[in-house]
């Protein structure tokens, strides 16, 4: 059994390395564990060409400024690099390889197993992120074998796919995206999911996207006031792909909803296709917070908390999930002000402790 640190911070990406930083700042005992084998795994994973649809002046974690100009999109690596600069300049301790399969509070202590170690730790903050469990439609196993499939999260580049037509199903970023990279490869891809797609320019009137939404104080909404419910609740916009011109190019073929397969025969709403090859679902993730016991969950699967503050546990804290509290909360840029708000929280918790401890010594 290994010592009990003041802190356990479970999720090594920009949440958890925003929350490192602070504890550092304070001098407390904490440590990282992760279940990827390096810093910025999770966005080497993701397809090969992705850029992030914010431009270095908004990608800053705390500490460290993104080692770019001003107006300059990244891609996947350079985040990733950044990352692990990060880590390097904070020395944050990390231990990798190690997914987390129980947190457990007993006796005013958490418990944390991984499948190989056991951790203890007075305090603990998940910053797994909102991405968990890939969801693929339930159709896809009634699906010929020689389709080839993949879920985004696998999905790198048009190399992996067989000759042949292609499907994207997805109108997320993710989905329109891929549905543009496999379009440019002159294949015909056919495209499930609605068309009426709400989609924005990166820059608008020589402004990036995310100056205006600072400007109008899109990203400082919070989601519990009246305009933040109701773009919490809503569909979120495509950033930085001319949605209208990708679904008007001739060799991509918009199919509506996907209904049912059978073999090598998909049905949407618009006609049934038998000539597919390859299928990229784009479907998104379902959260899995069920590892953590006494928690409670809100209507989407996420754990029961104010602005990161579980409901439930004492001294169980998330951060990173969308939505925590306001738009730029899931954001690299934007997760700094959530890990500042949980810092002065425990903080200010711990000093209310202690003063508490004190009256009762002198009593």
């Amino acid at each position: 059994m290994n010592t009990i640190k003041d802190f356990i911070i479970i999720g090594a990406g920009q949440s958890g390395l925003s929350m490192a930083y602070n504890l550092s700042q304070q001098n407390k005992d904490y440590l990282i564990l992760d279940a990827n084998d390096c810093i910025g795994a999770p966005w080497l994973k993701r397809w090969d060409s992705l850029t992030l649809f914010t431009p270095t002046e908004y990608n800053h974690l705390p500490g460290m400024k993104f080692p770019f100009p001003k107006g300059f999109y990244p891609n996947k690596y350079q985040v990733a690099d950044y990352l692990k600069s990060y880590v390097d300049t904070f020395n944050i301790p990390i231990e990798f390889n190690q997914k987390v399969t129980s947190v457990t509070k007993v006796n005013g202590v958490f418990d944390i197993k991984t499948a190989t170690s056991q951790f203890q730790a007075k305090q603990v903050i998940i910053a797994t992120g909102p991405f968990h469990t890939p969801y693929t439609p339930a159709c896809h196993v009634d699906i010929a074998e020689g389709v080839t499939q993949l879920h985004s999260e696998n999905y790198k580049n048009a190399e992996q796919l067989q000759d042949g037509d292609c499907l994207v199903v997805g109108a997320g970023d993710s989905g329109v995206q891929i549905l543009s990279e496999i379009a440019d490869t002159g294949r015909t891809a056919y495209f499930s999911g609605t068309d009426q797609i709400k989609a924005i320019p990166q820059t608008f009137l020589g402004k990036t996207l995310w100056w205006w939404f600072t400007k109008i104080g899109f990203l400082s909404v919070n989601r519990y006031s009246r305009i933040g419910k109701w773009l919490s609740n809503g569909v979120q916009p495509v950033i930085g792909t001319d949605v209208k011109s990708l679904l008007a190019k001739d060799n991509v073929i918009h199919m509506g909803r996907t209904l049912s397969a059978e073999k090598d025969t998909i049905t949407f709403q618009k006609g049934s296709i038998s000539t597919i090859k390859n299928i990229i679902w784009a479907t998104g993730f379902k959260p899995n917070f069920f590892w953590i016991d006494g928690i409670s969950f809100d209507e989407m699967n996420y754990p029961s908390n104010y602005r990161g503050v579980s409901n439930d546990v004492e001294g169980l804290y998330f951060i990173g999930l969308p939505w925590l509290y306001t738009r730029g909360s899931a954001t690299l840029g934007g997760v700094y002000k959530d890990a500042d708000y949980l810092m002065k929280y425990i903080s200010n918790n711990s000093e209310a402790q202690a003063n508490l401890s004190q009256s009762a010594v002198l009593s």
